[in-house]
């Protein structure tokens, strides 16, 4: 009995790495990531990974393997691009059944685009039509994207039977496996173990994507969805408050330097020369401040009005910090489509919280950012900032931009939601920031 145990799993273990083995044939450029998985007796689970091991029953294998061998590949498939995009490692309180889903949809919508007949199901035409349809009503098929939707709009229930009738194809028991034993009182997995596993697919998703960006760029052309949910995993997530000090200026504060003056001497001159100190302190010290200033918002009519006033807010309270506001300061907040429709000057933070405070939108035409770098060369000519160092231009980035650069740094600040925001000119900056990072400012 034992020994027909350990054939079935070897024979098992034979099949899984065949099928492994195809899919290194067809996709070079994933090669470390289809070696990471080890096998291992699933114990009564169906097949599924937790990003260390590919669980698998020997006679669920043998029943797969026997209905189509590219079944068993689009399995193998679906289970390795979760690792690639750390769906095992979700944190915190998720839900387990949206989060399963959209992450179920978000591998088989690159799959599907990839059409490779090593990787087709029998229901691979069904699958293909209703991610057509999901795309339409969500926008890019990634993970998290799909999750937030789920979570904020809801999903009836007859629709989420039939999408996980449709798109599961392994078993994501292991993923929770630590939650649940802490639930259960039971000793849990070793949480370090799995921030290292997490590590070390974050270090194959990073070659992955270098490899797609140079030596395979074919791959590039040949899955936009795998593309997309390589940039929402490694989107660089900015500190707002690092970005606006790149557009700081030096000028000079009478405080006293700490880091410059030493009290020790100094004393040690009052007590011996009868209240001359040794070492005048230093009344002087260089501090970066911002002091002229440009934000232009873009008020076409595909910006929203509300996440508009939460960008300003969150910018205002950034630059209202002590560390980084001048006490007198010159910014000039411009609203512009594909005019310049108001220009409110500020120069301190009493006029600042007051434009904040009454805030009201005007334009909502078309977009074209031309017309405000015009606008603010004359301004520069005319002598109305002592030392412009940058401007921010909030704006969806459906518009003309400037030909020539300016005399002054420029950002673009995008909303990332879609990840398809467009190129900017080469002379300036891009943020991107989501909306959750601008309502939580």
């Amino acid at each position: 009995m034992i020994e027909s145990l350990v054939r079935e799993e070897a024979l098992a273990v034979e099949i899984l790495k065949y099928s492994r083995n195809e899919l290194l044939v067809s996709f070079r450029f994933l090669d470390l990531a289809i070696c990471k998985l080890k096998y291992l007796h699933g114990m009564g689970m169906r097949m599924g990974t937790d990003g260390n091991y590919l669980y698998y029953e020997p006679d669920e294998v043998f029943a797969i393997y026997k209905e189509s061998s590219a079944l068993l590949n689009h399995i193998y498939f679906h289970s390795l691009l979760h690792c690639i995009f750390y769906h095992p490692f979700a944190h915190g309180d998720v839900d387990e059944t949206l989060w399963n889903l959209a992450c179920d949809i978000a591998v088989e919508s690159i799959i599907s685009e990839l059409s490779m007949s090593q990787l087709e199901v029998e229901r691979q035409e069904e699958i293909a039509n209703k991610l057509e349809s999901l795309s339409q009503r969500y926008g890019t098929l990634t993970a998290h994207r799909l999750y937030d939707s789920f979570l904020k709009k809801g999903i009836a229930p007859e629709e989420m039977a039939y999408l996980q009738q449709l798109f599961t194809f392994d078993c994501h028991d292991a993923w929770y496996d630590t939650k649940r034993q802490n639930q259960e009182g039971q000793p849990p997995k070793d949480e370090t173990d799995q921030l290292e596993t997490l590590s070390q697919w974050q270090q194959i998703s990073e070659r992955i994507k270098v490899e797609m960006e140079t030596v395979s760029k074919e791959w590039s052309d040949k899955s936009d969805q795998l593309i997309k949910n390589l940039e929402e995993v490694h989107k660089e997530h900015y500190d707002y408050e690092q970005f606006l000090k790149k557009f700081a200026v030096t000028v000079e504060e009478m405080i006293i330097s700490k880091d410059e003056f030493d009290y020790i001497f100094y004393t040690y001159g009052l007590e011996l020369y009868d209240n001359v100190p040794l070492i005048e302190p230093l009344e002087y010290c260089e501090d970066k401040k911002v002091t002229d200033f440009v934000i232009a918002i873009d008020t076409s009519g595909s910006v929203e009005g509300e996440l508009v006033k939460k960008f300003m807010t969150k910018t205002y309270n950034i630059l209202s910090q002590q560390s980084n506001f001048f006490r007198k300061v010159n910014v000039h907040i411009i609203q512009c489509d594909a005019k310049v429709q108001r220009d409110d000057k500020i120069t301190s933070e009493e006029e600042f919280d007051e434009y904040i405070s009454h805030l009201t939108l005007q334009g909502f035409g078309g977009t074209d950012f031309r017309p405000v770098f015009s606008y603010v060369n004359e301004l520069v000519e005319q002598g109305e900032f002592t030392n412009l160092k940058g401007m921010i231009y909030f704006t969806d980035g459906k518009g003309v931009f400037p030909e020539n650069k300016p005399p002054y740094d420029t950002a673009f600040v995008f909303v990332d939601e879609t990840y398809d925001t467009p190129q900017v000119p080469v002379w300036a900056m891009k943020v991107c920031l989501t909306k959750k990072e601008i309502w939580e400012g």
